[in-house]
């Protein structure tokens, strides 16, 4: 297993801790692999927890009771999620999956707290994360509201290689994409076809590359 101390010794939100404060944080976490396409997290879990995604993509989505997924985030290296719980609120409805293989290091609610209490900077982050978090939320309930399916997958492409620093975006299917724009496969599929003929991206096996940023930037605001 790789070194934790070492990992959330690089997380942003735990660099104030003193070498007391990480030993005590190291105790009170684990670490677990995760394989990809494990549900690690479901709806009728009760564990208020914070998980930390060392490595992997993992997906946090909702089941309609139609049977439709949509996916709310999909989480890249060194993201945190569960910090909701914090704020009284759980994952209530959500599944987390991963889509890789994952390492994931996993904190209670009572020990984040403690950390907390004795280190307030903490909660300052916790809430930036979160308020980054929910602005990205507002974001894509406008999209999904005003923009049609080449707009809403334009911004998505835009916004994962943000997140990730690279213009190759890999190990998303189309149908990950579709369901994180709230349309189907064959529908995304189309759309991606048409920015590719277009000249704006690269399509390969579970991989994108954006070819022209402002192009596609245009389509995303369109």
């Amino acid at each position: 297993m790789p070194d934790k101390l070492g990992y959330l010794s690089d997380i942003e939100l735990f660099q104030d801790l003193s070498a007391r404060e990480m030993a005590e944080l190291d105790r009170v976490t684990t670490m677990s692999s995760v394989p990809k396409g494990r549900v690690f997290y479901r709806p009728e879990e009760t564990g208020e927890v914070l998980f930390i995604l060392k490595k992997g993509q993992v997906q946090l989505y909702r089941i309609s009771p139609e049977g439709k997924k949509l996916v709310i985030s999909a989480l890249g290296p060194g993201t945190l999620f569960g910090e909701m719980a914090l704020l009284g609120q759980q994952l209530h409805s959500t599944f987390a999956e991963a889509v890789e293989d994952c390492l994931i290091c996993v904190m209670s609610r009572n020990d984040l707290e403690r950390l907390i209490l004795n280190k307030p900077q903490l909660a300052l982050r916790v809430l930036e994360i979160t308020g980054k978090r929910l602005h990205e939320a507002e974001t894509r309930l406008e999209d999904l509201a005003f923009k049609g399916i080449p707009a809403r997958l334009a911004s998505l492409l835009l916004r994962l290689a943000e997140e990730r620093g690279s213009l190759t975006i890999s190990g998303l299917t189309h149908q990950d994409l579709a369901e994180t724009v709230g349309t189907y496969r064959e529908t995304a599929t189309q759309v991606l076809n048409d920015l590719k003929s277009q000249g704006l991206i690269d399509i390969g096996r579970k991989r994108i590359t954006i070819l022209d940023q402002e192009r596609l930037q245009a389509v995303a605001e369109s």
